[in-house]
């Protein structure tokens, strides 16, 4: 059974503030041992607690810098909470930075193996899969073509194809849903939902509104690192819009 639970997490990044250093510089700098900068603590996540149970799907909005992106990464194991408990029952499949693992000079058939590879496929499982990605992408003899040549539009329609040809159990999702063009956006929302309904649970991050109310369940308002308010989409959604407003719209 799938499940998260996060309790009281946070997440401090330590980070110094320094110029890009030459060899000669770093050195004299190991040589005669001068003083360290200080070091900067940026706080990613402040005290987040929330649980997501079997079946249920959960959106994450906010600002810019809000925090949403850094928590999906957290859930998926790739940061470590700094302070606080993280449990996650299930297999994880993660759909963020998409396009990552494409080999430029390779072609498309080549790199729709070798980047299922890195989502955990194998030579016999990516055997029966990889002709209805090439399908879904709509690239046609495109595919027989270097990446290198392709569009942003055409390398995203592969990248998505691929993302999403997964049998996931615990689901991540960071803004997958504006991939191509508007007929393959089309395409895309019904692939993600076809997706969803297969996924155990599944935690998304989304600037797109309209689809984070129509595809979750309830929804986690995210505000610098912390959760500011949890509850069903509709009525986050619209708490989120309103207080989005100018303040001067809502003195009118």
């Amino acid at each position: 059974m799938a499940r998260i639970e996060l309790n009281d997490v946070s997440l401090t990044f330590r980070v110094r503030p320094n110029k890009h250093m030459t060899l000669k510089e770093f050195v004299l700098k190991q040589m005669f041992r001068k003083p360290t900068q200080p070091v900067m603590e940026v706080n990613a996540l402040r005290s987040v607690s929330f649980t997501v149970e079997q079946g249920e799907r959960i959106g994450l909005i906010g600002h810019n810098g809000a925090g949403k992106s850094t928590m999906l990464k957290v859930l998926a194991g790739v940061y470590q909470p700094t302070s606080g408990r993280r449990i996650v029952e299930g297999r994880i499949c993660s759909l963020f930075d998409i396009s990552l693992g494409f080999e430029p000079e390779a072609n498309g058939w080549d790199n729709i193996a070798y980047r299922s590879y890195l989502q955990g496929e194998t030579p016999r499982t990516i055997r029966n899969k990889i002709q209805e990605i090439a399908e879904f992408s709509e690239l046609g003899d495109f595919l027989n073509m270097p990446v290198r040549y392709y569009s942003a539009g055409m390398l995203v329609r592969l990248a998505f194809s691929i993302a999403t040809a997964i049998e996931p159990e615990v689901l991540l999702v960071d803004e997958v849903l504006g991939a191509g063009d508007l007929a393959f956006q089309t395409k895309a929302r019904q692939r993600m939902r076809e997706l969803m309904e297969r996924a155990h649970l599944i935690v998304m991050v989304s600037h797109d509104l309209m689809s984070m109310e129509e595809l979750c369940d309830r929804i986690v308002w995210m505000d610098h690192g912390r959760v500011h308010r949890i509850g069903p989409s509709r009525e986050i959604v619209a708490a989120y819009e309103q207080a989005a407003q100018p303040a001067t719209s809502q003195a009118a």
